[in-house]
């Protein structure tokens, strides 16, 4: 960061150590009656959100909002976020990899769900804050109460869905690798604890959202991709057998939202009728995903039961699977 310019009333809060309701009131209406429209206007904001130790309850949605709006509507082209300004906002919150403060993640999520598009790795940086809080206990995802390391509860896996959401803004973006990493990350760091249900729901659709896509099928928007089921957020985390539960209540539902990559041909294919064309299509999963999905599950232990779901559910809905494959297949036979 730069030498900060501020102005005198700006520069006059950063010395007393304390925002007031009049002081949030002041800085709406005269400082930045037309918006945060520069950089170093938006810096100036953060060394003041750092600086005061005691703030009001109106200082925080005033913060996320202005520099939401400087992010995502005053820099060009509005609407997108530029690698550079992605870059600008990682480096501005961060302390050692981290976010260290609820306003500034607040902030790192209302600007990936604000924005039209976004970096792939600007959504994945927020994924991994949630990792961090759920696997170490650290970072500031303290919703009222204290974190468990190595356990994922219904706050956090609300926090993941919202970012996942927000990355896919207002096209069909699939999962990408980069978050499928953190995901599966999460799940090998939290399998013996007692998750909330809700975390099995996103981790399946989510993976099977990437591997899907990945085999060629059309992509559903995330929204449609990651929709819950009301049957798994009243399970109750001590029962098991939420795999037979998925498989009887959501993996039709689950499947219903793709099109298969024979959907999308036949409609130009369906003149001629060239069913040896179709059949060569046939829904395969990459050699590279493949063997990427290969590493992730089950190395040199027993599957978990959300990754025998996520095995079904790819089971039947690719016919045609990648030989890659077939050994992890196997043991959901």
């Amino acid at each position: 960061m730069g030498e900060l310019i501020m102005s005198a009333p700006v520069a006059g809060l950063t010395s007393k150590n304390r925002i007031a309701p009049e002081d949030v009131v002041m800085l709406r209406r005269d400082v930045f009656a037309d918006g945060v429209v520069t950089r170093g206007e938006a810096e100036a904001l953060f060394a003041l959100d750092q600086t005061a130790r005691d703030k009001c309850a109106e200082w925080a949605p005033f913060f996320v909002e202005a520099v939401t709006d400087y992010i995502v509507h005053q820099e060009k082209p509005s609407g997108y976020i530029s690698q550079d300004n992605a870059d600008w906002l990682v480096r501005i919150i961060s302390r050692d990899g981290m976010v260290d403060s609820r306003t500034e993640l607040e902030l790192l999520v209302h600007v990936l769900e604000e924005a039209r598009s976004s970096p792939g790795k600007l959504c994945v940086y927020a994924l991994e804050q949630v990792a961090h809080a759920v696997i170490d206990g650290k970072g500031p995802l303290m919703l009222g109460g204290a974190l468990v390391p190595g356990l994922i509860a219904k706050a956090e896996v609300e926090l993941l869905r919202r970012i996942l959401h927000a990355h896919g803004g207002d096209g069909n973006i699939a999962i990408t690798r980069g978050e499928a990493e953190v995901l599966f990350k999460i799940n090998e760091q939290t399998a013996q604890a007692k998750n909330d249900p809700s975390w099995n729901d996103l981790f399946v659709k989510a993976i099977a959202n990437f591997v899907m896509c990945s085999a060629g099928y059309e992509a559903p928007t995330r929204d449609v991709a990651l929709r819950q089921e009301s049957f798994l957020e009243h399970a109750d985390p001590d029962i098991g057998g939420f795999f037979s539960r998925m498989v009887s209540g959501g993996l039709a539902g689950i499947i219903e939202a793709y099109r298969s990559p024979d959907d999308i041909e036949a409609e130009w294919e369906a003149k001629n009728r060239a069913a040896e064309a179709l059949a060569r299509r046939a829904e395969t999963i990459d050699a590279g995903e493949a063997k990427w999905l290969v590493g992730h599950i089950g190395v040199d232990r027993p599957l978990y039961e959300n990754e025998r779901a996520l095995l079904t559910l790819i089971k039947h809905a690719s016919p045609e699977i990648h030989p890659a494959l077939r050994p992890l297949l196997d043991k959901v036979a």
